[in-house]
């Protein structure tokens, strides 16, 4: 069967180049001036960094090794680097026996970092937080990946991510190996039941001729729609629709859906897809699922920083 043209516009992961770190630094000093000044209360604390080490005169070098409490796939290690000069750490350095993607046993190491003992201490908790997250998703991700192994569908994330946290969190995903979907409103052309209910075309003719506007109106941007019944398919196909997502479709709808499109968009199915019934989905032959899972339904990894050095 002949693939859809617009089907390599789905198959595009976030590379760690790709993001902007003038963004991610903004957002490690949030969190540095959370931890050191109080930032987002009203009433500030009368006193201002790290009171513990500062009363214990904590001083010299120091060296610690962020190492995994549980297999994980890690992923947010260029990270480290940041938060270190975003704490002011006096010479840090950073060494990194692991790489994001990697598959991490219990008791490996992911991360040696080393510089002011003061510095270190500050950044301790900023460090593991955005690693623990961030390796959270990624983990999981891959957990979706390896359900579907073998089969003919891929995996696509949502924009179902944290206010703030959109770059990363899709960065982790593509991390853990799912295809990103679109980035915000702006990249690409999304019709959903709202658009169609709000434009009264959610069938028949005037669903088609809404469509094929769009179609006429931005040549050059993917147009996806989205459907909830299967009499809304042949409508959306006459139109020359791009892609089609398939909302809250059962199973054998979905197999039904893919029959009747044979090709000629690309097929995305999402709506409740779960790790336990992710298999059945693919084995209904959709291009891809979608699923926001892996950020919302995700776990925090369990990291550890083990001071090895004073």
């Amino acid at each position: 069967m002949k693939e859809p043209s617009a089907l390599s516009h789905f198959r595009q992961r976030l590379s760690w180049d790709d993001l902007d770190k003038d963004a991610i630094r903004k957002l490690v000093r949030l969190a540095a001036e959370e931890d050191l000044y109080g930032k987002g209360l009203n009433n500030l604390p009368a006193k201002i960094g790290d009171q513990t080490t500062i009363s214990m005169e904590v001083s010299g070098q120091g060296m610690a090794t962020i190492v995994a409490r549980e297999s994980l796939v890690a992923c947010g290690l260029p990270m480290l680097s940041l938060i270190l000069e975003e704490f002011e750490v006096e010479d840090a350095a950073v060494e990194n026996p692991k790489s994001d993607g990697d598959e991490v046993e219990i008791g490996e190491t992911l991360a040696i970092i080393s510089g002011a003992a003061v510095g270190l201490l500050a950044a301790e908790r900023t460090l593991l937080n955005f690693i623990q997250r961030l390796s959270g998703v990624a983990t999981a991700s891959k957990a979706f990946v390896k359900v579907l192994s073998e089969t003919k569908t891929d995996l696509l994330d949502t924009r179902k991510t944290t206010p703030g946290y959109r770059a990363l969190e899709k960065y982790a995903t593509a991390t853990g190996g799912f295809f990103n979907h679109r980035y915000g409103l702006n990249d690409r052309i999304l019709v959903k039941d709202n658009h169609l209910a709000a434009n009264r075309a959610t069938k028949g003719k005037r669903l088609a001729e809404s469509v094929a506007k769009l179609k006429e109106k931005e040549p050059d941007l993917v147009i996806e729609v989205e459907v909830d019944c299967c009499e809304q398919v042949a409508p959306v196909l006459s139109a020359g629709v791009d892609a089609i997502l398939l909302d809250n479709f059962s199973v054998e709808e979905v197999a039904e859906a893919v029959e009747e499109i044979k090709g000629r968009a690309v097929v995305e199915a999402s709506g409740g897809i779960k790790l336990e019934s992710a298999r059945l989905y693919a084995e209904a032959s959709p291009h891809f699922l979608s699923t926001g899972a892996p950020v919302h339904n995700s776990s925090w990894m369990d990291l550890g920083l083990d001071w090895t050095k004073s």
